[in-house]
């Protein structure tokens, strides 16, 4: 049963295996050609990569005097292809350069030990010396540890009611159960589910998602589990506006004094995202300056004052059947042209301006992408514009293309992404009208599916429904405008499921994730601040595989989750 628990020998043979991280093996090289010879590697995760120079073998007689060469440690998350030149090549090898040998594993493991040998005729041969470990177990181990923790809390909790068993109590909160779920069928249970689920998504991938390299954010290109949370968060946010802002209204406030509350709020969301961004030392010549709260603020500023300037006090819906079919469109048509300008300036921006240095229309991530033709050019004209705006001492120093590309500096909620995240929070807000305007649940369900399938589509066109080879890869870094298509139409069939399920169906109430996202902000701050502090996080030795990352990631997700549950039960609700 240990290959539950990525449990390895701590020794093999003269290796350490416990000094290995997740996703990462040993090989051991060997040499017997006449001369000197040089190794180098590629990963499929660096697409349009040159090989990057690891290692010199000796020569034959000089190995053979000397003693073996230290094995090297290799990740295992990516396939690996190598090459052995005959002289050496630089930093980087490129393909006009013929190597004595090549060749490509997929089936390297985590812990596992490998050996690579240059023959005498320059041939190389690839031997497994010890199997790796498998690291999708994990997931099973952590459920099941905490399936049995969550019984156990249901039996004390029921013995506990149990023995404090009071009738008039008991009658108490009958009543009380009941007045609250008739109070919650006149609230969409399911856009607090959104909400909440991905609030809890955004703590978990925070949280490190026990190191699983497809739950992390991708290195460029490409839809990883933590890139959908955050446009999710914000799509949603969209949705509730207009629900808001028509509530307001009915109250008999003016816009101005509903503007001026989304201002407020605006800069409420802005200081507190810059106050977070301190936590590791607030020096002020090198705080960033931008964020996720940051990104928040300025997409409810402009969507929120543009929405309530566009909405009409009274409503009257059209006779006509086809006329009513259109109606959220008609309502929508203000919000529509911006979100048309936006993404034409985007575009007009992205493929238009000339970055010193680099191709126009440039997306990539610079670094030795494009076998290093661009090293400086990461984001093409958002890191430029980025980089005018905020200077480089005030973007994210460690984007996750510089440890796949080498890149430089960038900001993946940099200013001008804002353009596109205006457009993702419009594309919610329009869902909202949807909510507002269509009366029956199955017309809400039919714009929201339609509009899923034409941007899906439309994502998918600008992608080449492929990662790397379309017009417009999906990039979250950049926000691209297939990234925004792609995610809104997920977001839309997300909702749609839980609108049919929870509020249509009854059949779930959206527990517990409903109860987290009505105190979504308290979350979000909490686990920033509470980042690498007991108990939230914990550390046990080396931590060294995914099944204690993941229950340390999921330990601190359910303690979260336990926090919301614990102020739903007290009624405290927080909202800027």
């Amino acid at each position: 049963m240990s290959f539950l628990v990525e449990y390895t020998d701590p020794k093999w043979r003269d290796l350490n295996m416990r000094e290995l991280h997740v996703d990462e093996a040993y090989m051991y090289l060997q040499s017997h050609y006449g001369a000197h010879s040089y190794l180098y590697t590629l990963s499929d995760e660096c697409y349009t990569c040159p090989y990057t120079k690891v290692k010199a073998l000796p020569a034959a007689a000089l190995a053979s005097a000397s003693a073996s060469l230290e094995p090297l440690k290799l990740s295992s998350a990516n396939a690996l292809s190598f090459k052995i030149y005959a002289h050496d090549q630089g930093r980087y090898a490129y393909d006009n350069v013929t190597s004595l040998c090549e060749l490509r594993r997929i089936e390297l493991q985590e812990f596992g030990v490998y050996n690579l040998t240059l023959l005498s005729n320059g041939s190389c041969n690839f031997a497994v010396d010890k199997p790796g470990v498998p690291i999708n177990y994990a997931f099973l181990s952590v459920f099941v540890l905490v399936a049995a923790l969550l019984v156990l809390l249901k039996l004390v909790s029921c013995t506990w009611k149990r023995y404090r068993y009071d009738e008039a109590a008991a009658a108490a909160d009958s009543i009380g159960d009941a007045a609250a779920k008739a109070t919650q069928r006149k609230r969409l249970r399911s856009l607090d589910t959104f909400r909440g689920l991905s609030i809890v998504l955004m703590i978990f991938v925070n949280s490190g998602g026990g190191g699983y390299n497809w739950i992390e954010h991708a290195a460029w290109n490409g839809l990883h589990l933590a890139d959908i949370v955050f446009p999710s968060f914000l799509w949603i946010m969209g949705v509730c506006i207009p629900l808001s802002i028509k509530a307001q209204l009915g109250r008999g406030i003016s816009k101005s004094r509903i503007c001026l509350r989304i201002l407020w709020r605006s800069c409420k969301l802005f200081a507190i995202g810059l106050c977070l961004n301190s936590t590791y030392g607030p020096q002020l010549e090198q705080l960033r300056l931008m964020g996720v709260l940051q990104r928040f603020g300025i997409a409810y500023l402009i969507v929120g004052v543009l929405h309530t300037l566009c909405s009409r006090r009274d409503q009257l819906s059209p006779q006509r059947a086809w006329q009513r079919a259109i109606y959220d469109i008609c309502l929508f048509s203000g919000e529509f042209a911006v979100l048309l300008a936006l993404i034409a300036g985007y575009l007009g921006l992205t493929f238009g301006l000339n970055v010193p240095g680099c191709p126009r229309g440039y997306l990539g991530p610079g670094g030795k992408s494009n076998n290093a033709a661009n090293p400086h050019c990461i984001g093409g004209a958002a890191g430029y514009i980025d980089l005018l705006v905020l200077s480089n001492n005030h973007i994210y120093q460690h984007p996750t293309a510089k440890y796949i590309y080498d890149s430089t500096a960038f900001d993946p909620e940099g200013i001008f992404g804002c353009l596109l995240s205006v457009v993702q929070t419009l594309f919610g807000a329009f869902a909202g009208v949807t909510l507002l305007v269509h009366a029956t649940w199955q017309s809400r369900l039919k714009r929201w599916l339609l509009c899923a399938t034409v941007l899906g589509l439309l994502g998918g066109a600008l992608c080449g429904f492929s990662k790397e080879q379309g017009i417009i890869p999906v990039n979250k870094n950049l926000w691209s405008l297939s990234f925004v298509f792609v995610t809104v139409a997920l977001a839309l069939v997300l909702l749609s499921l839980l609108y049919y399920v929870i509020d249509v169906r009854q059949v779930w109430s959206g527990y517990p994730f409903t109860e987290c996202g009505m105190n979504a902000i308290i979350m979000y701050v909490g686990h920033t601040v509470m980042h690498k502090m007991l108990p939230w996080h914990w550390r046990i030795a080396s931590m060294n595989t995914h099944f204690l990352l993941l229950l340390e990631s999921v330990w601190n997700t359910l303690l979260w989750v336990g926090i919301a549950l614990y102020l739903d039960a007290r009624q405290f609700y927080y909202s800027l």
